[in-house]
């Protein structure tokens, strides 16, 4: 592995973080709905969803990877629906008192299992992670451009949540627009969850 390899690999890691997908509209989502600490909660949760499939790309389980994408179809439209409804609800609920919201330990493993349901992100980093090996290296050599891969992504879901965070005081006085864009990116986590297809 060459540090133009890693230098690659960061850069193209951090274009695809800038693309809001599922995973950071559901932490900014939880960000604007239940501050900062839920936010970092839902990061680490996401995080760990792509750890678990990161460790299948490592592993070398193409035949595996295959059969989880069939299996996780079924689990990805259970998220689908549970964060419509979710951003359905959060949507038409009344005004509430922001310090009187508290983040839950379910937020991270509803997180982990969105992350780690998506079948798109699974083969995408299937074929993604080795562009950036070199050839005759080993599977150490995958295991660290994974492990730069992952922490990128961890740093970068940060920053959408402490920008969430950010915009938060300044939806505290509407509380009913702060719902509605709640709301709004719920839903848009599920809609991007359900676009994630096999073939990309």
């Amino acid at each position: 592995m060459t540090m133009e390899n890693v230098i690659a690999l960061i850069a193209a890691t951090l274009v695809l973080i800038s693309i809001p997908g599922p995973n950071a509209a559901l932490i900014v989502a939880n960000s604007l709905r239940v501050g900062l600490r839920a936010g970092f909660v839902t990061v680490f949760g996401t995080t760990l969803g792509v750890a678990i499939q990161l460790a299948l790309v490592v592993l070398g389980m193409s035949a595996l990877i295959e059969v989880a994408a069939d299996l996780l179809q079924w689990i990805k439209w259970g998220g689908v629906a549970y964060l419509v409804y979710l951003g359905v609800q959060t949507w038409r609920a009344p005004a509430d008192d922001l310090a009187a919201v508290q983040a839950r330990p379910a937020i991270f493993w509803r997180a982990c299992l969105i992350a780690a349901a998506n079948p798109k992100t699974l083969l995408f980093n299937a074929a993604f992670l080795p562009q950036f090996v070199a050839s005759g290296s080993t599977s150490v050599h995958l295991m660290l451009i994974a492990a730069i891969f992952l922490v990128v992504l961890l740093l970068g879901d940060l920053l959408w949540a402490i920008f969430a965070q950010a915009a938060r005081p300044s939806l505290q006085k509407a509380a009913g627009l702060r719902n509605r864009v709640t709301g709004a990116f719920l839903i848009l986590a599920g809609i991007g969850l359900a676009s994630s297809r096999r073939n990309f």
